[in-house]
């Protein structure tokens, strides 16, 4: 157990952080598999951008690594492409 004032702080706003993460990757998966399961491409098309800027910012924030990030975007665009 944390025995300063600033590690009792640090394990607070650590979990906080952990939730926030949590919540923000599992909205991005989902939005990828949305964007997956979508035959029309013209929807595809449109949702694209969206998937994209919230990939970008797991990246950005570091909850997933910059390739994994490329690595997402570039399958999704190949699906898209492919429709």
């Amino acid at each position: 157990m944390a025995n300063h004032k600033s590690a009792i702080k640090r394990i607070r706003s650590n979990e906080k952080r952990r939730v926030l993460n949590k919540y923000q990757h599992k909205t991005t998966r989902n939005a990828m598999k949305k964007l997956r399961e979508t035959s029309k491409k013209a929807e595809a098309v449109k949702l694209l951008p969206k998937v994209f800027m919230m990939i970008d910012k797991l990246a950005k924030k570091n909850i997933i690594h910059n390739n994994k990030a490329a690595n997402l975007k570039s399958g999704l665009q190949v699906h898209v492409n492919g429709l």
